[in-house]
């Protein structure tokens, strides 16, 4: 259980495709790519996808642990990760955040921006598709989980689309949004299904429940006292319109801004977790301690909202501080 196999790569273009794909539905690509819509895309499109995102993938987690479908055995299959391995398979979280993403991308700019409607569909295809073969091939997940994955992501954004336009206006001008955008996920958080052993999926659900209650407050400020999305023009960046220049400054925006989102993630998990092992007399470094429930919930929540937080507000305003705007 606590090592991977011994195995032999016998196609080096395949092992690295799909490694590389299996991590485009990982923290690694959330932290980086839906802040850079944000900060340079659309601000209006980055909030559709943070709110889908969210759902989807607390819909998906929930509902591992109340189907606890086992994942392949192994042997027979090959398994390249270990870190997932303690959660069941169904539905695979990976294929939800992959099709959830590239599609609420696709449906969300298919109108406001001019390109080729195959082009996007195509692409958002491709994607979900790497995402889901990732799966397979690093022996997370059955042909029945990813399959199960994709259409429970394709059913609730179907389902969820006709509300997108009223969903992000009560977000934006709601005077309750940023009191329930942070109840509601702790809520849910801390009545997580209870399974018989320590499973990573609350600890990833606090996570993006977390990241995705610190953004929607920053959203709600924004829209309050910096630029209101319905009474100004939103900030966009047509695509046609890309020049050297303004790549270069896309760059500066992206990579001041991770920069700061990393130190942010940084220095939260280290006040937080310090002031929790204070109240609850454990050492830092104690792994069981930080697992369990009245630790991990609000050490994570706290941690990712700033994060999501400092993605919307404080980065924008460093952005405007340094004439990247």
């Amino acid at each position: 259980q606590g090592c991977t196999q011994k195995y032999v790569v016998k196609n080096y273009f395949y092992y690295y495709l799909f490694k590389f794909s299996a991590a485009l539905g990982e923290e690694i690509f959330y932290i980086t790519f839906l802040p850079f819509i944000y900060w340079n895309i659309d601000h209006s499109v980055s909030r559709r996808m943070i709110i889908i995102w969210s759902i989807v993938m607390y819909i998906g987690q929930v509902s591992k642990d109340i189907l606890k479908w086992p994942r392949p055995l192994s042997p027979p299959v090959v398994k390249l990760e270990m870190r997932t391995d303690a959660e069941y398979g169904m539905p695979s979280t990976h294929a939800m955040a992959a099709t959830s993403i590239s599609f609420s991308f696709f449906i969300a700019t298919m109108n406001q921006y001019k390109y080729p409607f195959e082009l996007g569909l195509a692409a958002a295809f491709v994607f979900s598709t790497l995402v889901c073969l990732s799966r397979l091939y690093t022996g997370m997940h059955t042909v029945l989980d990813v399959i199960g994955g994709a259409l429970i992501s394709a059913v609730l954004l179907v389902l969820l689309y006709p509300a997108w336009d009223t969903i992000d206006h009560l977000l934006l001008t709601s005077p309750f949004c940023p009191l329930l955008s942070i109840v509601v996920p702790l809520v849910l958080c801390y009545n997580y299904p209870k399974l018989d052993y320590y499973s990573p999926t609350r600890g990833d659900t606090t996570t993006i429940l977390g990241a995705g209650a610190g953004a929607t407050v920053g959203f709600w400020l924004n829209n309050q006292y910096a630029a209101p999305a319905y009474t100004s023009e939103n900030f966009q960046l047509g695509l046609p319109l890309l020049t050297s220049k303004i790549v270069v400054v896309m760059l500066a925006r992206f990579f001041v801004g991770i920069l700061v989102v990393l130190l942010t993630r940084r220095l939260m998990k280290s006040v937080v977790l310090s002031l929790l092992g204070y109240r609850y007399r454990f050492p830092i470094g104690d792994l069981e301690a930080r697992r369990r429930l009245e630790v991990e919930v609000p050490y994570k929540f706290v941690t990712y909202s700033s994060v999501g937080f400092s993605a919307t507000v404080l980065v924008p305003l460093l952005h405007e501080l340094l004439g990247l705007m």
